[in-house]
């Protein structure tokens, strides 16, 4: 020690002065008691995009005549989700025969961008009579944002399903109608080539008359089914001389002549001729001796 001029003993310049009050330990907030949830029972719910929803936080303690005051001191922005309020709800209730006391801060927040989001961990303070306020956290939530439901892919979807059902019946239909009028038409010309195969063996027996207007009437039925013409009798009343005239039955002149001659005069004719004839009115009608 050396001492100043007025006799006053001062520490020497290479003495260290140290302090002696102890440094502050803070509690826990788990041996304080305190514990803090986050987040809705259950789970967070999928959210859509542009819609806002509440996300709850409680800190809770037990009651034992004190009481806490909790002060939010952070926000749950983050991206693709901005807070765009909060309201806070006190409560209290017994819990295994102890009275628990409880905040519950419920934060409003608006969905900005879907995809898997994250709430980030919310900050609280409670303030002590050392000075030094007790820090609390909450923990980090996953929220999943989704997009709007839009009905309109789904009804066009639904629209064109149906059209394309519609036109997979419509032409299933068709070919359906196809094959019948190509099984109608095939019986018909199986039908007209038995009846001609029958006057054929009737060329040189039969009375020349009879069997030119039997000709006759094969020929009326063939032209009915063609023209759609008296379909409902066999062609009885189809007048084979009026189309010919009309330019409808081109080549058929002189076989129509014939059977006029057969229904007005008759006579007698050969089998030869009778041939020939039938061979002419197969060749008008397309239809040949062999299926």
């Amino acid at each position: 020690m050396a001492e100043d001029s007025v006799g006053v003993a001062v520490p020497d310049s290479g003495a260290v002065v140290q302090d002696s009050a102890p440094a502050l330990q803070m509690p826990t907030p788990e041996q304080l008691g305190i514990s803090i949830t986050s987040g809705p029972e259950g789970g967070m719910k999928s959210v859509t995009v542009g819609d806002s929803f509440d996300f709850p936080v409680t800190v809770s303690w037990s009651v034992q005549g004190s009481a806490l005051l909790v002060v939010p001191s952070g926000s749950a922005n983050a991206k693709g989700l901005m807070q765009v309020g909060l309201s806070q709800e006190s409560s209290r209730s017994v819990k295994d025969g102890k009275e628990v006391a409880s905040i519950t801060f419920t934060y409003k927040i608006v969905a900005q961008d879907t995809g898997n989001l994250h709430i980030p961990a919310l900050r609280f303070e409670i303030p002590t009579q050392a000075g030094m306020p007790l820090d609390l956290r909450s923990e980090s939530v996953d929220v999943r944002v989704v997009e709007p439901f839009n009905p309109l892919p789904l009804a066009v979807g639904a629209v064109v399903a149906v059209c394309v059902l519609c036109a997979g019946l419509w032409r299933a239909r068709r070919r359906a109608a196809a094959r019948e009028a190509v099984a109608a038409r095939n019986a018909a010309e199986s039908a007209l080539r038995e009846k001609m195969m029958v006057l054929k063996q009737r060329v040189n027996s039969a009375d020349s008359r009879e069997w030119l207007l039997e000709l006759e009437g094969i020929c009326k039925e063939y032209v009915a089914r063609r023209f759609g013409l008296g379909a409902e009798d066999n062609g009885a009343g189809v007048n084979l001389e009026t189309l010919v005239k009309d330019g409808k039955l081109e080549g058929w002149e002189s076989l129509v002549e014939e059977f006029a001659h057969a229904r007005y005069g008759g006579g007698q004719r050969d089998g030869f001729e009778n041939r020939e004839t039938w061979k002419a009115a197969m060749k008008l009608m397309g239809v040949s001796e062999e299926e």
